[in-house]
């Protein structure tokens, strides 16, 4: 009898109700079933085609067309792919959750700069990002929360937790100031992994 009153009182709809609504909003931030589940991709090395160059005239024997005596470039039309050059590299340190991997700048044929990051394992997480910042890599709870402490640059969302991706450096980004990279949860404001680019 005294349990069927409690639940006609107003109050304790009350309690309820509210207490519904921060368990979804707890759901909502935390999600915790991404404990459980992994992202996995595999992007390859990017390569960028190599400025066109214009080839030594040859005499062409009259008669003959000059396309029938064109030597076709192994990259393509005029263009070969180049390998990129690597500028700066880096190996995670572990945050606010275990990580492991590397990170590499490259630049490409082209001049564009890109991040690279290879055998990544990390957890899945809400709101992951991919920061370059100018903080320093404090291992263990100090490097927790520090990175966000002076100029940061996010260059998108974290692709997966697990395996090789490569993100786009803007073209103005300061390499020379901005040389840790981390695995940022934007949520909670926390550093899942950081690694120091040398």
């Amino acid at each position: 009898m005294r349990i069927g009153k409690l639940l006609r009182h107003p109050a304790t709809w009350v309690v309820m109700t509210l207490g519904a609504v921060a368990f979804g909003v707890a759901l909502y931030l935390f999600q915790p079933w991404r404990l459980f589940t992994t992202v996995e991709v595999d992007e390859a090395v990017p390569v960028a085609a190599a400025p066109r160059t214009a080839a030594p005239e040859t005499a062409v024997p009259p008669g003959t067309s000059p396309q029938a005596t064109a030597t076709p470039s192994p990259g393509g039309p005029g263009q070969a792919a180049e390998r990129p050059e690597t500028l700066a590299t880096g190996t995670f340190v572990a945050h606010e959750h275990s990580t492991e991997g590397r990170a590499r700048v490259l630049e490409l044929a082209d001049g564009s700069r890109v991040l690279r990051i290879e055998d990544l394992d990390t957890s899945d997480g809400p709101d992951l990002r991919v920061w370059l910042s100018d903080q320093p890599v404090k291992e263990g709870r100090a490097g927790w929360f520090n990175l966000d402490d002076g100029e940061h640059l996010e260059l998108g969302e974290l692709k997966g937790n697990r395996g090789n991706a490569n993100y786009a450096i803007p073209a103005g980004a300061d390499l020379d100031s901005l040389k840790t990279v981390t695995i940022w949860c934007r949520r909670f404001s926390v550093s899942f992994g950081a690694a120091a680019l040398t």
